[in-house]
Parts: structure tokens; C-alpha cells; sequence
């Protein structure tokens, strides 16, 4: 690693837009450290750690890292099975099998996926966060027991300042990319997220002077328990290296690893494809890169982490253009949980909920949708499938799903284009254009059978590349049976030897 191991080429765009993406970091790694039922600091220290560590040693230049929704459901589960202590060991375990993968290239599985399924793990989670952030957009609580079907009671329920905060802010976002927004001069340069979160400031101070009521303690950001750096240092936990004699720290580390891994693979083949720049990721550095990462945050106790989209999404769209961006959004993080957690309890969640709604819909963007839309159905349905399955039950196994899926148009379009046949009269040509598998079995078939007694039928697979035994059987089979239907077959194989089999040849061998 060289002595700098930044660029400050575009440092003009990155500084802004790491700003950004702290802002948008804060209520994901509170918001994820609650719902996995970790503390909050371990969410702070997860997004610390993936933007000064793993960008130190990252290849990526807009990944972001930081801790996954995709993982709250494993680290919920482990806590509750083997205790966060022991989840620390685990983490830390997880990284080192992370590290080793990427030294035994492992990375490319990644490639795998088809675009339309990257493409619908984008919107789906883009869909998330609109879902997600609305309540908040509305200023409801979240942890109330409203009745949705009484509209009346979450009516009431909801706030008209965090409304107001909300609509204000998502109008910044939207105007600041309309070419009207030229007209503002120098002010444009002004990062649209940074300048909504300073009007939403404001409206927050004169919301009691308009009559629209005060936000209360919990429709801002709350960071319980950090009031300085010895605080803050206080609450960091250490893992106990005797974990490592439980079974079950290992399976763990082994589910965390895993998922973690295929994330943060998908995460950078789809930031690769909004890069402005067009950049290639490698994903064997990035796996090594993840795995120190975890592992730090195993010896610190702060949740394990991936490649984040949401935060990376959200890098690209503020203008980020090298690594430079995520380290400062980690030194940021850490810089406000030691000295600025009582500045950041001023922010409205109704503005940051905002700046996430306005990432989601760039992510499932309208005209991305109809794109596929025309493109075909062999692309649209593992799109919808995809975001489907990630919206009903978790991203790992949307992928998968829609993985599925795109294998089977796959194999019916390798099914229709890997054998042709013509007759005219009683001449026949069965053509293989490429290398065939026991899934034509039944075209190849199909074909043979509309061969007419009396014909002449050429096999014609000089760019069959590959002949599975099954096919080759059934070929054979058809040879021999050419004699009783008075069928010549002649074959032209890869090597360009041709072969001809005439009822007369085949009586004569049978008289052999």
C-alpha cells in the first residue's frame, strides 16, 4: 500500500460528497444496530470502520461500507443464539474466511449474476427505503401502535412540521437536477442533501413561530450516551477469545461470511454500473478488503459490514469520484460520535428521510423499469421476480430467485437455438450450432422423427463444440435404425471428417 493511499485529483467532489454520505450513514447504523438488537454504538463503529479502514485497502473507488440491512436478520439471530460477545468473535472469524477467499480468487462469482437482476436488487431496495422512510417523512412513530384502519387516529398522529420538513427537502433534491436549477449560480455547488439539511435546520427553529408545533426529542436523531470522546472510548467492547471453542461461533462466522461476501459482490457490480467513470471494481481486493474490515470490527465490537448500495448510491449521486469520499464519511462519523453527537441530535429524521426517499427513487426509477420493460421478457420477468422475492423476504434470496429465473429463459433460449432442421422433400439437414446437452434431448428428438422413410439426412455438427453422451446415443440409435426405414444419414463431425451410413453399408455390417 503506498504511503497516501488516496487520489486528490477530484477532491473537490469527494470531500462534499463523503459529507453527504455521513449524513445519509447516521440513521442506517442506528436504525440497523436497533433492529439487529445490538447497541447503537456498534452500528456507529460499523460505519466507522467500513469508511477509515476498508477504504484504506479498498479497490473500489465508490463502494461505501458500513453495516447491511441484508445481515440484520443473521446478527438478530446470533444474538439471541450465542450473545453479541460471542457475535464479536464470530465477526472477527468471519473477516479472516473473507480474506482467504479473496486470496483463492473467489471474488468472480459476483459476474454471474445478470444485469437484470442487479438491476431489480437496485429498485427492490430502492423500494425499501421509500417504504421505510415514509412514516418517518410523516413524522409518525414507528414503535406507536397506530390503527391503520383507522385513518383517522394515524391522521392525527401525524406531525405537519416533519411533513413540511420532508416536502421541503425532496423539492431541493428534485429541483437542484433539473436544468432550471442553473440559474442559481454558485449556489448549485452546493451539495443538494448538505442544503437540505440546513433549511430543515431552519424550519425545525421557526416550525412553533409558523403554528405547526414543535418536533419532539424522537423525530430527530438520537445518539444516546456519547458525550465525548471518553465516552464515547468507554462504550467499545472487547471479544472474548474463548468463543472460539463454541461450535456454534463458527457456524455463524461461516453464515456472516457467506452473506456478507455474496453482498458485497453484488453491491460492486452494481456501483460499477452507475460509475460516471465506468470503472471495474476487482472483487478479489474488495473481498480482502471486507474481510479486514469485519475483522476490526470483531476486536471492536461493531456489527459486521458490507458494501453498502444505499450509501453508495447515494456517493455516486453527490458527485464522489474516488475512494477519498468513503474515508471522510468514516472520519466524519467518527469525529461526531467523539465531539458532535449533541450537533447531530439537532438534524430532523423528516429531512434524512427525505434525502433516503429521493436515493430509493433513483434506484427504481420509472424509466429503468420501462427499459426492461421493452427489452423483453427474457430480462423484465427476473427484474420483477428479483424485486418481488427481495421486498417479501431478503436480498440474498431475491438474488437468488431471480438468478433462478434468468437460468431458465437461459436454458429456453439455448433449447430453441441450439439445433435447426429443414426438410425439402426428401432431403433433411439437422444442423447443431453449438455445443449440445441432454436438456435438446427432446427437440433432437423431435427432429429425428419427422425424418420420412426413403431420405437422405445430413448431420451436420461441425460447430458443435461439445456432444453430451445422451445426444450422441440417441444419434447412434437413429444410425441403426436408419437400415429398416431406408434412411442415409450422413455426419459431418467437429474435425471435419464426414461419415455416411446407407442402408446398403449398414446390412452389410449387421452381415458382419
Amino acid at each position: 500500500m503506498p504511503a497516501f493511499p488516496f487520489t486528490l485529483k477530484h477532491c473537490a467532489r469527494d470531500i462534499p460528497a463523503g459529507a453527504v454520505v455521513f449524513l445519509v450513514a447516521i440513521p442506517l447504523c442506528l436504525g440497523i444496530a436497533l433492529a439487529s438488537g445490538a447497541p447503537p454504538i456498534s452500528g456507529l463503529l460499523a460505519g466507522i470502520v467500513g469508511g477509515v479502514v476498508v477504504s484504506l485497502f479498498s479497490g473500489s473507488a465508490l463502494s461505501v461500507s458500513g453495516p447491511a440491512a441484508g445481515l440484520t436478520v443473521i446478527v438478530l439471530g446470533a444474538i439471541s443464539t450465542v450473545g453479541f460477545e460471542k457475535l464479536m468473535i464470530a465477526t472477527a472469524l468471519a473477516g479472516v474466511i473473507q480474506v482467504v477467499c479473496g486470496y483463492l480468487r473467489l471474488g468472480k462469482i459476483g459476474s454471474y449474476v445478470p444485469n437484470a437482476v442487479i438491476k431489480g436488487m437496485l429498485a427492490a431496495i430502492g423500494l425499501i427505503l421509500i417504504m421505510n422512510q415514509l412514516p418517518t417523512a410523516f413524522g409518525l412513530d414507528v414503535d406507536a401502535a397506530l390503527d391503520l384502519s383507522a385513518p383517522a387516529q394515524w391522521l392525527s398522529a401525524m406531525a405537519p412540521l416533519a411533513i413540511l420538513i420532508a416536502g421541503v427537502s425532496l423539492a431541493i433534491l428534485w429541483f437542484w437536477e433539473q436544468p432550471a436549477s442553473r440559474v442559481l449560480g454558485p449556489l448549485r455547488r452546493i451539495p443538494a442533501p448538505l442544503l437540505a439539511v440546513l433549511v430543515a435546520l431552519a424550519l425545525d427553529h421557526l416550525g412553533p413561530m409558523m403554528g405547526l408545533g414543535a418536533l419532539s426529542a424522537n423525530q430527530h436523531v438520537s445518539l444516546p450516551g456519547l458525550e465525548g470522546p471518553a465516552s464515547f472510548l468507554s462504550q467499545i467492547a472487547l471479544p472474548d477469545p474463548s468463543a472460539l471453542l463454541d461450535p456454534a461461533v463458527l457456524t455463524t462466522a461461516l453464515t456472516i461470511a457467506l452473506i456478507a461476501s455474496l453482498e458485497t459482490l453484488l453491491s460492486i457490480e452494481a456501483v460499477d454500473k452507475i460509475d460516471p467513470l465506468a470503472r471495474h471494481s476487482p472483487p478479489n481486493q474488495e473481498l480482502k478488503a471486507q474481510g479486514v474490515g469485519n475483522f476490526v470490527c470483531g476486536l471492536i465490537g461493531a456489527l459486521p459490514i458490507t458494501a453498502v448500495i444505499v450509501r453508495s448510491s447515494a456517493n455516486v449521486q453527490a458527485g464522489g469520484r474516488t475512494r477519498l469520499a468513503s474515508f471522510i464519511h468514516g472520519g466524519l462519523l467518527l469525529i461526531s460520535a467523539m465531539f458532535l453527537a449533541f450537533a447531530l441530535e439537532w438534524i430532523p429524521l423528516a429531512c434524512l428521510a427525505a434525502i433516503l426517499i429521493h436515493t430509493g427513487f433513483k434506484l427504481a426509477k420509472p424509466g429503468m423499469i420501462a427499459s426492461l420493460y421493452r427489452a423483453g421478457w427474457n430480462r423484465f420477468i427476473p427484474f420483477i421476480v428479483t424485486v418481488g422475492t427481495v421486498v417479501m423476504t431478503d436480498l440474498i434470496k431475491g438474488v437468488a430467485a431471480g438468478v433462478i429465473c434468468g437460468l431458465f429463459f437461459l436454458l429456453k433460449s439455448s433449447h430453441r437455438s441450439t439445433i435447426s432442421f429443414t426438410k425439402n422433400g426428401k432431403q433433411c439437414v439437422l444442423k447443431i450450432h453449438q455445443g449440445i446437452s441432454f436438456i435438446n434431448r427432446a427437440r433432437m428428438r423431435q427432429y429425428l422423427d419427422l425424418v420420412p422413410e426413403g431420405s437422405h439426412l445430413v448431420i451436420d455438427a461441425r460447430n458443435a463444440s461439445f456432444i453430451d453422451p445422451d445426444i450422441q446415443e440417441d444419434m447412434d440409435a437413429f444410425i441403426a435404425a436408419a437400415e429398416r426405414r431406408d434412411i442415409t444419414v450422413e455426419l459431418q463431425s467437429l474435425d471435419g471428417v464426414t461419415a455416411t451410413f446407407s442402408p446398403q453399408t449398414l446390412r452389410l455390417q449387421h452381415a458382419a
